[in-house]
């Protein structure tokens, strides 16, 4: 069976993309678990070039075919903050708790109907030649007024769906798999994934 690298250390990320990927045919591992410890700096300006930065970079490390991502939530109020500094909106080091607080005292005061946000996910996929796919998957959604929910990470206890309405880390993961920005862009990259492996 051939494999897969995950170009993340992010474990909820891990946890999804083996539960999203599952059953198409490769070994999904991990840099970690290759032993690979360089960090490629996400230094694009688009989800799209720090998806392909991301995969180029870990399949040549690897020498294997290599799925990265980049994700984030934009919000209308905010002009599209915090993008695709996401997972840097509150510094480098900061959690999701405290990204989550940033991000809700900087909408205090605007109304719901204001509160319009979508997640973006780009995936990347690189093999050994200079080709790379690129999968999209959209999410749209509210801002909730406060957090909600034990499941997902990042900013999923805020991102309110307004058609179930239930914040996405209040959805069983099952459902969350189904309908994610991250779920919609796997569906593609299994198509490639499969592609790749018959060609």
């Amino acid at each position: 069976m051939p494999e897969l690298l995950l170009a993340t250390s992010n474990p909820g990320k891990i946890r999804e993309y083996r539960f999203l990927l599952h059953g198409v045919g490769y070994r999904i591992t991990t840099p970690a678990e290759k032993g690979i410890t360089e960090d490629v700096t996400e230094s694009g300006d688009s989800y799209e070039q720090n998806a392909r930065l991301k995969a180029v970079a870990y399949a040549r490390l690897s020498g294997i075919t290599t799925l990265a991502d980049d994700s984030g939530l934009e919000v209308d109020a905010l002009d599209g903050l915090p993008g695709v500094g996401s997972a840097r909106f509150a510094g480098e080091s900061a959690t999701d708790k405290e990204r989550v607080s940033l991000l809700l005292a900087r909408l205090d005061g605007v109304p719901w109907e204001r509160r319009t946000a979508r997640f973006k996910c780009v995936i990347a996929i690189a093999g050994q030649g200079d080709r790379v796919d690129l999968c999209y998957g959209e999410c749209q959604g509210f801002i909730a007024l406060e957090p909600g929910g034990m499941h997902g990470f990042g900013y999923d206890p805020v991102f309110y769906l307004p058609e179930l309405g239930r914040t996405m880390a209040e959805l069983p993961p099952e459902l969350k798999n189904r309908i994610s920005h991250r779920a919609l862009a796997s569906q593609q990259a299994r198509q490639v994934l499969l592609q790749i492996k018959a060609d």
